[in-house]
Order: structure tokens, then C-alpha cells, then sequence
């Protein structure tokens, strides 16, 4: 009897030592490499005045032939006036994401000449035209999903700040809806899918908002959020402006039946900085945060998109 307990323990200490290390492609980082494609365009028809306005940097996991995977495209912030695919947070979450096996596509979008941060009229035409770039980057990589290795049925769109914006306008909103809220007609560059909604498989909201918690009723997108409860720039709750917060966009979602997550860190601003300075990344303790906050999408995109 003693002979065989002294047989049991290694092989059970094993077991768990086993399943300790134990990694989910999409969950967890399984790949150290990422190789990195820098300012391919997502619409070669572009005008040349036009033509940085859609760049992208593609980030794969270095030595993975995996075909059909997830493709997720990250949009920066900055307002609709600032910004590129090279902002420091999507370059973290695209480097990330490819590392856990996802390939990533940061791209640029049209930004307003004007000023959207002041005028919010301005910014809602902004977001109307970002909006369009968004579905123009989903058009091109369903259309070159065999090129890159992508799954067309499995196209996430991710952002932060205007980026989370985009992504949740272009998810819900029809192109109707958006240019009679952006008082925009005759639109005869705008992307068009039925019903005027690209197909997305889920959506990544980094401190963004909708204009309307009506359009969730559109469809069933997946939706994960995260934001600081002390966010002065993008409210999580309605305040004055038309817009509707990740805390608002939570609790309808949960009355539609919506799969969504929400992950609050308490005392922390907009960017999750303590203290939000636009001029700032907000260093290492922003960057952990923006770390955990992409764990947390990771784990929601594992079992409400992958599994």
C-alpha cells in the first residue's frame, strides 16, 4: 500500500504540473515572434492625397502557417484629430494579440481637418467617414482573407478611445442611421453591406462609446469593454453629450441578451492613466493596465468567439 502511494504522488504532482502549463492558442501568449508588415494600404484606389489615410501595419505570429485564423483590426485614438497606427497602445495590443495567434491590422483612418474636440457636430461627422474606413479595411480583408490567413467570419474590430468609437459604430449602426445623426447626405463613397452593417464577429471597446444605445439593437455582436472609473473624456456613464459609455453599454447589452463583459479599473482616467495627459503614454503602470486589459478581452474573445 505505502509502495503504491509513493507511485501516485509524482504521477499526480506531474498532472498538475502539466496542467499548469498548459496554454489556449487565442488565450494565452504561445508565440514569441511576431513579424511585422508596415504601411500596406487597405484601399489602393485611394487618392494620393488620401493615401496614408489607409496604411496598415499586419502582425502575425513569427513561424505560424495556421490558416482561418481571427483577424482583429485596431484603430487608434486621439480624438478624430490625432493619431496613427504607430500609437503606442495599439502597437501593444496588436504585438500581443499576435503572440496569443490572432493576426492583427492596425490601420489608419480619415481624421477630421476641423476640430472634432470642441465641436461635437464635427465629431460625429468624423466618426460618420472613420466609420466607412472601418468597413472599407473589412471589405479588403474578407476580399484577401486566403492572402493573409484569415478567417472571414471572424473579423474583430478593436479600438481605444475614437478607435472604440469606430469599432462600435461600425458593428451597430447602419450607414443610415449614422449620416442622419452626422447630418450627412448623398454619400456616394459609403460602404454598403445588407442592412448596411458589416459582419463582425465581436468587438474590442477600450473606453469608447455609441451615439445611440438604440443601434445595439441591431444585432448580437459580442462585446467586451474596458475603462477607468474616473474617465472626464468618455464618460462610462450618460452625462450632457449624446454619448453612451462602456457602464450604459453594459446593462443594455445585458437587456438584449448581448454577450458582453465589462472590466472597470477603479480610480483611473481616460487611457486608464491616474491622471489623463494626452502629451503622455502614461508609463509603466498605464502599460500593465493596458496589459490586463487585453488579457481580459483575450479570455472573452476565447469563449464567446473562438470556442
Amino acid at each position: 500500500m505505502l509502495k503504491r502511494i509513493f507511485i501516485y504522488i509524482p504521477l499526480f504532482c506531474f498532472a498538475i504540473i502539466t496542467q499548469a502549463q498548459t496554454k489556449h492558442r487565442y488565450k494565452d501568449i504561445i508565440y514569441q515572434g511576431v513579424s511585422i508588415e508596415k504601411d500596406q494600404s487597405y484601399n489602393p484606389s485611394a487618392s494620393k492625397d488620401d493615401e496614408k489615410a489607409y496604411l496598415f501595419d499586419l502582425y502575425r505570429p513569427t513561424g505560424d502557417d495556421t490558416k482561418h485564423r481571427p483577424l482583429i483590426i485596431w484603430m487608434h485614438g486621439g480624438g478624430f484629430k490625432f493619431g496613427s497606427k504607430s500609437a503606442d497602445g495599439v502597437e501593444l495590443w496588436s504585438k500581443t494579440f499576435a503572440q496569443r495567434g490572432y493576426v492583427c491590422a492596425d490601420i489608419n483612418y480619415r481624421l477630421s481637418k476641423k476640430n472634432p474636440l470642441f465641436h461635437f457636430d464635427e465629431l460625429q461627422k468624423s466618426s460618420y467617414y472613420a466609420v466607412q474606413d472601418a468597413k472599407t479595411a473589412i471589405a479588403y480583408f474578407t476580399l484577401n482573407a486566403k492572402k493573409y490567413g484569415i478567417d472571414p467570419d471572424k473579423i474583430i474590430l478593436a479600438g481605444n478611445s475614437a478607435g472604440g468609437i469606430i469599432a462600435l459604430q461600425a458593428a451597430y449602426a447602419t450607414n443610415a442611421e449614422l449620416a442622419d445623426m452626422a447630418k450627412i447626405t448623398g454619400d456616394s463613397t459609403a460602404v454598403n453591406y445588407p442592412h448596411n452593417r458589416a459582419h463582425v464577429a465581436a468587438v474590442i471597446n477600450f473606453w469608447g462609446a455609441i451615439y445611440n444605445l438604440d443601434w445595439l439593437e441591431n444585432a448580437k455582436v459580442p462585446i467586451v469593454t474596458c475603462l477607468g472609473s474616473e474617465d472626464g473624456m468618455v464618460s462610462p456613464t450618460h452625462k450632457s453629450a449624446p454619448l453612451y459609455g462602456g457602464e450604459d453599454i453594459h446593462a443594455k447589452a445585458d437587456s438584449l441578451g448581448i454577450p458582453n463583459e465589462l472590466k472597470v479599473f477603479e480610480g483611473y482616467s481616460h487611457e486608464l492613466q491616474k491622471h489623463f495627459d494626452p502629451l503622455f503614454s502614461g508609463g509603466k503602470g498605464t502599460k500593465e493596465r493596458w496589459l490586463e486589459a487585453g488579457q481580459f478581452s483575450a479570455d472573452f474573445l476565447y469563449k464567446n468567439v473562438i470556442e
